[in-house]
């Protein structure tokens, strides 16, 4: 079913990443790390959906949305990043196999942060943060999306790694074998894992190279 909101409020959160947030439909329902498609209630642009996952809480009274920018040609992401309060998106119901398990590590490259934003946001409400940690890869400091929220929420088991800056506060080092034997030791723990496929694919084989069970790594398929 198709659901047209109206945005509420557009904020930059990044150099290329808005956070929007919208009405919400009456009984719309989804779980902390889903995901709807989205597309924008214009001429020329009705009909071109893509997938942005929830940042909001499901008992929140608006929704939102946390979107990554790409300029490089006249896409989706870069028609978004010129709307503003008082346009409308179109949504469909939720969808997403990414939801909280039990306590492990979150592994996120960029943009795969964003299932991750829900989960924690419904952990830290519920006093439930406990041991979980995050990895959070990116290319730049200037990349880093909440990088204030996690290290509250978190303090050290909130973990930034640069691969193209070598900075105070972060690892300068993709997530690969090594990375993980020196920042984990536990494998038998629950694993969450978002970002490019490529990223994903590597991280969850590494991972179960290092004894974690396949069944306990969870990804969008």
């Amino acid at each position: 079913m198709a659901y047209t909101v109206k945005i509420t409020d557009v904020l930059s959160l990044t150099h290329n990443v808005k956070q929007i947030t919208t009405e919400k439909p009456k009984d719309y329902k989804f779980t902390p790390g889903q995901a709807t498609e989205v597309a924008i209630n214009k001429k020329d642009w009705k009909e071109e959906k893509r997938p942005f996952t929830f940042t909001s809480l499901p008992d929140d009274q608006h929704l939102e949305f946390v979107i990554k920018t790409y300029h490089d040609h006249e896409g989706v992401t870069h028609e978004i990043d010129s709307l503003e309060e008082g346009d409308e998106l179109i949504i469909d119901d939720a969808w997403g196999a990414i939801e909280f398990k039990g306590t492990g590590t979150f592994i996120a490259g960029g943009a795969g942060i964003t299932p991750f934003i829900a989960i924690f946001k419904d952990l830290e409400k519920k006093n439930k943060i406990g041991d979980n940690k995050l990895i959070f890869s990116n290319k730049t400091g200037d990349d880093v999306i909440l990088e204030s929220y996690f290290n509250d929420v978190l303090g050290e088991n909130f973990i930034s790694t640069l691969t193209h800056q070598n900075i105070e506060g972060h690892e300068n080092k993709m997530v690969d074998m090594d990375f993980l034997k020196k920042h984990l030791e536990n494998f038998t723990q629950h694993f969450y894992v978002c970002g490019p496929d490529a990223m994903v694919k590597d991280v969850s084989k590494h991972l179960e190279m290092l004894g974690a069970n396949p069944d306990a790594i969870t990804f969008e398929k």
